[in-house]
């Protein structure tokens, strides 16, 4: 239901740092808990992070706790990640999801998000 457009993905050094913005479309963002996963090669979907729709709420995977966070800006339908002290094992792709329910708290599993963007790649060198 909700279109998503994912931005900011590049090569990297470790350590360095990189932004990831999801732009959004239609007025509904505002309602819709969201999160990022990521996939690596040959593996599958892994969480990353998550807000629930009105941003009160965050949660991270342990992987990147305390490196990466979460805000959205509804002004501007737009989700981001702010990734520091980036790794190696951070290279992927990375995707914004979007919960098809509208005014759920926080949510982790790919399972309750129904819309997700075609993915950024985060490619970092060690």
């Amino acid at each position: 239901q909700v279109q998503l457009v994912e931005s900011g993905g590049g090569l990297v050094q470790a350590g360095d740092s990189l932004r990831l913005s999801c732009a959004a479309s239609g007025a509904i963002f505002s309602t819709r808990s969201m999160a990022w996963f990521r996939q690596a090669p040959g593996k599958e979907r892994e969480f990353v992070a998550s807000i629930s729709w009105n941003g009160r709420s965050t949660t991270y995977a342990d992987s990147v706790k305390g490196r990466f966070t979460i805000s959205r800006d509804n002004a501007k339908n737009t989700l981001y990640l702010q990734m520091t002290s980036l790794k190696p094992g951070d290279t992927a792709v990375y995707y914004c999801a979007a919960d098809a329910v509208p005014f759920r708290g926080i949510l982790v599993s790919a399972q309750d998000f129904g819309s997700w963007g075609q993915g950024t790649q985060v490619t970092v060198s060690s």
